[in-house]
């Protein structure tokens, strides 16, 4: 999924599950954030003071470059969770190894992702024990939220690389040779590459997750199919995947707000789900950024039960959280900055989100894959 998903439908389902403006802000940017959290490293300040960080993405997450993904760390547990074949942790799919990594929606293994986050909320087991919220746990659930919305549109596709990510034959709705495609790829891909492997879509050159499909699953309009390197055929309808994503998230949401995991939750009020549905099917503009204004204009008009509101985003620069706790403007850091301390960046967004983002990763990587017999390296 792209910004216009993470960041203008997260918001929306955020304020549908009763979350208020600022939080639900706090939600959506974090959700978004995890794919522009392109650095790492230790940010040190001129007090004497270090802060390190990891990162969620790699600095031009473009599934195209092939040679900046392979690092499990980032892929498995910020965009392809595993899925244990959709089975739960006291169980094994039939078949090889593989078969426990590649993404499957709302599996066993996302819904204890989630699970996690909201026990993780208050600092003892029950909000009734008068605990106050832990301060970055918003910025957990937008991380949580980015995972597992991504378990619908990565589901088929592993973190690694692999052959079941190879694609050999990318189709429409009506199972057509998709044209449109071999063309996008003739202007994305070297002529000698494309020569090569014409018919096949980049197969094998890509076995790292859905590089060789392009952003085909991360379209929430598209209706599409590919052969899979497994030899199967996988048909794929986004706006249907994607809307009842939406609905999951929503009574996720619904469950973190009253502190209980197995609490039964209504997800989008049905007017709402009405229009959801007709955004992510008739938003079919191309681009990303497009899609995203298309969404925050909606939002702004008043087009959702929870009336007009105003929402943001801004990745690096001028108004990011980044600029905010560091007062720095680059997109990329070199490293070598010394940055002023300001006893504000103790409390900032940005620095909460890093806090989230590396329990959630700790908690994915030695707790939770374990459990499923997925063990990988710190």
């Amino acid at each position: 999924m792209q910004i216009d998903f993470h960041h203008g439908v997260t918001y929306v389902v955020a304020r549908l599950a009763g979350f208020q403006h600022q939080d639900a802000q706090v939600i959506a940017y974090s959700a978004q954030y995890v794919d522009d959290a392109t650095n790492a490293g230790i940010i040190r300040f001129n007090n004497g003071t270090e802060f390190n960080h990891v990162s969620s993405a790699h600095k031009f997450l473009d599934y195209r470059n092939f040679r900046e993904l392979a690092h499990h760390q980032v892929w498995i547990p910020f965009h392809f969770l595993p899925g244990n074949g959709g089975l739960p942790a006291n169980q094994s799919p039939v078949g090889s190894f593989i078969d426990k990594l590649i993404c499957r929606p709302n599996s066993y293994v996302a819904q204890e992702m989630v699970t996690a986050c909201i026990t993780a909320k208050f600092h003892s087991a029950q909000p009734s024990d008068g605990a106050s919220p832990s301060p970055h746990s918003l910025y957990r659930l937008g991380i949580t939220m980015h995972v597992y919305a991504d378990t619908w549109a990565h589901q088929g596709f592993a973190g690694i690389n692999h052959q079941v990510n190879e694609a050999k034959i990318l189709v429409d709705a009506q199972g057509n040779l998709d044209q449109k495609s071999t063309e996008r790829v003739k202007r994305y891909f070297h002529k000698n590459v494309v020569n090569r492997f014409a018919h096949f879509f980049i197969s094998e050159v890509f076995p790292l997750g859905h590089g060789a499909v392009l952003s085909n699953p991360d379209r929430p309009y598209l209706k599409w199919g590919y052969t899979n390197g497994l030899n199967q055929r996988v048909m794929r309808n986004n706006p249907r995947d994607f809307l009842e994503a939406a609905d999951q998230m929503c009574q996720w949401m619904q469950r973190y707000r009253i502190g209980d995991p197995t609490a039964p939750c209504p997800g989008l009020p049905l007017s709402d789900k009405r229009q959801i549905a007709k955004l992510l099917l008739k938003t079919t503009e191309r681009s990303s950024r497009k899609r995203h204004k298309i969404w925050l204009k909606a939002i702004a008009e008043g087009r959702f039960s929870f009336g007009k509101a105003k929402v943001t985003y801004k990745a690096k620069g001028k108004g990011s959280w980044k600029y905010q706790a560091l007062g720095t403007e680059a997109i990329v850091d070199t490293g070598e900055e010394v940055f002023p301390f300001r006893a504000t960046f103790l409390d900032s967004h940005w620095k909460r989100f890093h806090d989230a983002l590396e329990e959630h990763r700790t908690y994915i990587v030695h707790k939770l894959l374990p459990k499923y017999g997925i063990q990988m390296d710190a």
